[in-house]
């Protein structure tokens, strides 16, 4: 997507805009959420892309981006952040172009219109009900509920042209009306809210050996990886903030396998 330049948008009203939207200050999270490098003043290009690294951003300077989102970003609460050996090579790319660097974690996860959870629900065609899977005392998920029951499968492959994963999925043949999701890795509390809550399908990323448990409750799980369910709400935000904006946007997926 290539918008008209706006020569008015400045690097500090991006953030202020972005940090406003997804509600940064709000959640609790691993990830240290917001501006995390702080390049040109002004934005004439976002790229956005699922995590920090290299690669990415080597990625990033060629293809002229002032402004990079991603969704997991650079910093984090359980990492040295001290700016030594594989720190520092990521960094010096950033330094060396001048690129900001924006991480939302949790919040793009949870945003109603642009994370990850929402949009997922979106693709299969199910409406928002309520909450799932609080973190620190924020629900990052939402369950949902499609208007005409489907088969898992069916749900899978509707995904999976979308996202383009290879899926895992435990198909136990009950129908399918009621979904709980959490993008990336939902792990056996998701699967146990999801049970708690009676709905019929869960939708999350990584795999968890809970097969059985599964089939004896009931549940149907789609394991639709956890790049794949991380993808869309990092570019519909770049999408969107083009849109909003007037800037040049260009989508960067690397492909991991995960």
């Amino acid at each position: 997507m290539t918008l008209r330049y706006n020569n008015d948008m400045k690097r500090v009203n991006l953030v202020a805009y972005l940090d406003k939207l997804l509600a940064i200050g709000e959640f609790g999270d691993n990830s240290w959420n917001g501006l995390q490098f702080e390049g040109k003043d002004e934005v004439k290009k976002v790229v956005s892309a699922v995590d920090a690294g290299v690669e990415i951003f080597e990625k990033a300077a060629e293809m002229k981006a002032d402004f990079l989102m991603v969704h997991h970003g650079q910093f984090w609460t359980g990492s040295n952040p001290s700016l030594v050996g594989w720190n520092k090579k990521r960094v010096d790319v950033l330094y060396e172009h001048q690129i900001s660097l924006y991480g939302a974690h949790l919040p793009l996860d949870r945003h109603a219109e642009f994370g990850n959870n929402a949009l997922l629900l979106q693709m299969i065609g199910a409406e928002k009900t309520g909450d799932f899977l609080e973190h620190r005392g924020t629900p990052i998920g939402w369950t949902g509920r499609l208007e005409n029951e489907k088969s898992a499968s069916e749900l899978s492959r509707v995904l999976a042209r979308q996202i383009g994963e290879p899926l895992k999925v435990l198909d136990f043949g009950k129908t399918v009306k009621t979904v709980a999701v959490c993008s990336g890795g939902g792990g056996y509390g998701a699967v146990f809210e999801a049970i708690g809550l009676g709905v019929d399908l869960l939708i999350t990323g990584d795999t968890a050996e809970v097969y059985q448990t599964a089939k004896d409750a009931g549940l149907n799980v789609i394991f639709a990886g956890h790049h794949g369910t991380e993808i869309v709400g990092v570019r519909a935000l770049g999408e969107h903030v083009a849109e909003k904006f007037g800037v040049e946007f260009e989508w960067l997926d690397v492909e991991t396998g995960l």
